[in-house]
């Protein structure tokens, strides 16, 4: 009886790629949140710069810490468990990359930018409510075709826990933009109208009453 012994290699590439921006944003993110901290007790460590004001460096921080520093780690373990417990290395290195790239991409256009819009007014538009266009939809396609790719290719006929919940999480998350895109317009029916009663009176010793709504 003839066994062939099959060969191959983990893309630890890709995972050492999304360690080195984990630590990388951990030290810009805690570096910043030591900043912002600091100004807490001591206002002028911002030096008079409106760059270093608390309001433009906190948003700064929170996202730095957040998404890219705990989004990168969560990246790279995935990318890493994966490939062991499905016994294969992911199903394509070019959509790795490009999700590795569209991610550094994201976080690097889009921190800057956090920190010009904190001091701006907030206004009832698409841009101002959460929603952006910006690189993540494509990256978020190509982690979710690799993954995918990878659990159709799997050596390991067993499915484990933890590859069950990445599924469910990556389920879990596409549904939640898509229902956070949706737009559903209804026309108002409130009518605000102004009855004599509801005028104010003259300036000397007149009130004034709020006008009446229908419905």
């Amino acid at each position: 009886m003839n066994t062939r012994l099959e060969t191959f290699e983990y893309d630890d590439a890709i995972v050492r790629k999304f360690v080195f921006a984990t630590a990388l944003w951990g030290v810009v993110g805690m570096l910043v949140g030591l900043i912002v901290a600091l100004e807490l007790a001591f206002p002028a460590v911002n030096l008079g710069l409106p760059w270093l004001t608390f309001g433009r460096l906190r948003p700064l921080h929170t996202n730095a810490v957040i998404f890219a520093f705990a989004g990168n780690a969560v990246f790279a373990a995935v990318y890493y468990s994966t490939q062991r417990l499905l016994k294969a290395r992911m199903f394509s290195d070019a959509l790795s990359r490009i999700n590795f790239w569209g991610v550094a991409g994201h976080h690097r256009v889009r921190g800057p930018s956090r920190c010009r819009w904190a001091s701006r007014p907030r206004r009832n538009t698409p841009s101002s409510n959460g929603r952006s266009t910006s690189p993540s939809p494509p990256c978020g396609s190509c982690s979710r075709s690799t993954f995918f790719g990878t659990v159709a290719k799997r050596r390991e006929r067993h499915i484990y826990v933890a590859i069950w919940f990445y599924i469910g999480t990556i389920v879990a998350i596409a549904v939640l933009h898509i229902f956070n895109s949706l737009e559903c317009p209804r026309p108002s029916s409130r009518v605000i109208r102004s009855t004599p009663a509801s005028r104010t009176r003259s300036c000397s010793g007149g009130t004034g009453t709020t006008p009446s709504v229908s419905y």
